[in-house]
């Protein structure tokens, strides 16, 4: 609730009922005055983030520790102290797919300095070795006093121009490193030749194929590409989770009783569980990356891998939790109906991942 000064006028602005009190029994406009001091917009911002921030913590809480809590309290009438379940998956889903980028961005600048700078250093090793080698070999010849032989010497060096420039061009135009091969093939025409003898394999790999040397005739190396769709990926992973929502509840709405459990209550443990399992990859991803920058010791190699293996088992078992909580079946039942749902969904979540791969790669550009 904020501070602002009340009106005396108990006329409300927003729908024109009467207040008595501060807010307005009809819509819940607070009857303050439009016009504060300047200092109002930094004490009405505090208020609200407190707010918001101990109703999250506490959502954020339950949803971690309590498995199933929060959608018993939501479906028992118990909002008011608690993030909406919308709301909670939605600002859940942006953070955790908002933070990592922040990291990955970072890492690639690091990774893409340290790769000039130690390309450049090959370069200038393998010069200095190729010059070390016209010197001895020239050394070598007139030594013997072979003067008469200079053109000798002049072929030689030559030659080892020849090496030296071969060798960068060799860097320039590698393929092993810099780009894609695709059943052997290292270009479009390449491929329709190849295609011409091969049979279904070509056909069904062929979009993969035009989308890669499409965007390696662009000049993306191949790093560059497995990146593009790597962020292509992470972008788009929300939107088809968030489709995939009603196809869980619809699972859910299927083994339990049509005449207790409506659809919107399965809808509700849904947007719970599948909140939970963002928080559960963001918390995966944070930890990853606190691991690459911590030293490489044996115990902290051992805790790390302890934190993952029973961040891993939690998440397994958290469903069958919240699952038993929630519908309230004998333990027997409800590790049954829990199991054949657990089953049912990893099914189609992975069949979801291969067309959302798919549509990911052909749309990326």
């Amino acid at each position: 609730m904020s501070h602002g000064k009340i009106r005396e006028d108990k006329t409300c602005q927003n729908c024109g009922h009467t207040v008595e009190e501060r807010f307005c029994p009809h819509c819940g406009q607070e009857n303050t005055e439009t016009r504060q001091p300047f200092y109002f917009l930094f004490t009405h911002f505090i208020e609200d983030f407190t707010h918001y921030d101990g109703q999250f913590w506490q959502t954020i809480k339950n949803l971690l520790f309590r498995p199933g809590m929060l959608t018993k309290e939501y479906l028992s009438g118990k909002r008011q102290h608690y993030v909406a379940p919308v709301k909670l998956y939605i600002f859940i889903s942006f953070i955790t797919f908002f933070v990592p980028s922040l990291f990955s961005r970072s890492e690639d600048k690091d990774n893409e300095a340290t790769e000039k700078h130690s390309i450049q250093k090959e370069k200038e090793d393998k010069k200095e070795k190729v010059a070390k080698i016209i010197d001895s070999v020239k050394t070598g010849i007139l030594v013997e006093g072979n003067n008469k032989n200079d053109s000798i010497v002049n072929k030689s060096i030559s030659k080892l121009k020849n090496l030296e420039d071969l060798i960068d061009k060799k860097e320039v135009l590698s393929t092993e490193k810099d780009q894609f091969a695709i059943l052997g093939a290292t270009s479009m025409k390449q491929y329709d030749s190849l295609s011409i003898k091969g049979g279904r394999n070509y056909k069904s790999l062929r979009p993969f194929a035009e989308k890669i040397f499409h965007l390696q005739d662009r000049g993306l190396k191949r790093k560059e590409i497995i990146g593009r769709f790597v962020e292509t990926f992470i972008h788009t992973f929300p939107k088809a989770l968030f489709i995939y929502l009603p196809v869980f509840a619809f699972f859910l709405w299927l083994f339990h009783s049509k005449k207790r459990w409506w659809y919107f209550d399965h809808g509700i443990f849904t947007l719970h569980y599948f909140s939970f399992l963002l928080l559960s990859t963001l918390i995966f991803i944070l930890g990853n990356h606190l691991n690459s920058v911590l030293p490489d010791y044996t115990i902290v190699t051992i805790i790390m891998g302890l934190c993952y293996t029973t961040l891993f088992f939690y998440t397994s078992v958290y469903f069958f939790v919240a699952h038993h909580r929630v519908y309230e079946n004998s333990k027997r039942i409800s590790i049954a109906k829990g199991s054949i749902l657990f089953i049912i969904n990893f099914i189609g979540l992975l069949l979801m991942l291969m067309i959302l791969s798919y549509i990911s790669f052909i749309t990326m550009h």
